[in-house]
């Protein structure tokens, strides 16, 4: 039985000193010593059990064994460098199918946008977005990345931090004019609040960070939703308190339509995207991953973080 433990070197070795037909030549053309140049071709020799050359005092030359060995040693080597080539060539231009999912607000207003322009620069890609109101299973459900905010409890996803955020406790000028700014984080308690079933949030129970560190509320309301828009919707029209992502309500603090309630207040919710798999694995997850971090923090719909 043929010994098959060569390495792609003794090949290289071999074809150059049967094109030189010289051991020394081949050591100059390859820049290692004629020793080590004799070493690979007898490793070889030992390997495939025959004489790939015949050797005298004056000059080499190849037997016709190795005349055979090198037709296939050519087409192992041109092979494996057909190989680098193409994994180079994925390296620069990604391409095949990408499953991405987020929740409705963040993908709709942020992450959509970007993945097109993403496209636009790799159109070899095949993007799939899903917008989900819900913690997916990466895994299980067959997503590449998960865009999500707050803390990533699954100890064998892969977490790349895109934006540190909050989420921020506001109302519509019109609710607190006519039932009153809260001045303690107890009071919530007694205030309309609008619940939203978040991917990550206890539902009816509010964890906020404070001048007297984390405290929680157990708040109450007749409107509830596992859809954004709706509690959006809602804090929008007067309805109550809410509590949201700093990026999803930064707009309408700015302008005035929403109030910040209780600013002393806030909860952590940095923004992440969640991997199965740790990116030098995989350059269309590397290029998507490094394109939405740069986006979702310095571009045109990059998130607005700054708490008002």
């Amino acid at each position: 039985m043929v010994n098959t433990q060569w390495e792609l070197i003794d090949l290289r070795v071999f074809c150059c000193v049967a094109r030189r037909s010289s051991f020394n030549a081949a050591a100059v053309e390859l820049g290692i010593s004629p020793a080590y140049v004799s070493k690979r071709v007898a490793g070889l020799e030992k390997a495939l059990g025959l004489a790939l050359f015949h050797r005298t005092t004056r000059r080499v030359s190849i037997t016709d064994e190795g005349e055979t060995a090198l037709l296939w040693a050519r087409k192992v080597l041109d092979t494996a460098d057909s190989l680098s080539q193409e994994v180079g060539r994925t390296r620069a231009t990604p391409s095949g199918t990408l499953r991405i999912s987020t929740s409705l607000r963040l993908g709709r207003n942020h992450v959509g946008h970007i993945l097109a322009r993403l496209k636009l620069q790799y159109p070899e890609l095949d993007i799939w977005l899903e917008l989900v109101d819900r913690r997916v299973d990466v895994l299980g459900e067959g997503f590449d990345i998960d865009i999500r905010v707050g803390d990533i409890s699954e100890p064998y996803l892969v977490a790349h931090p895109v934006a540190r955020s909050v989420r921020v406790l506001c109302a519509a000028p019109s609710y607190l004019a006519r039932r009153g700014m809260p001045k303690t984080l107890a009071e919530l308690a007694q205030h309309d609040c609008l619940l939203f079933r978040d991917r990550d949030q206890a539902y009816g129970v509010w964890r906020l960070e404070g001048p007297q560190g984390v405290e929680s509320v157990k708040v109450t309301s007749t409107l509830g939703s596992n859809h954004s828009d709706a509690v959006h919707n809602w804090a929008v029209d007067g309805h109550g308190i809410v509590l949201l992502s700093s990026w999803d309500v930064a707009a309408r603090l700015k302008d005035g339509s929403m109030q910040r309630v209780l600013p002393a207040y806030h909860q952590q919710a940095n923004v992440w995207a969640v991997t199965a798999t740790r990116l030098g694995n995989s350059a269309k997850l590397k290029v998507c991953v490094d394109f939405l971090v740069q986006e979702l923090t310095q571009g045109a719909f990059a998130l607005d973080t700054v708490v008002v």
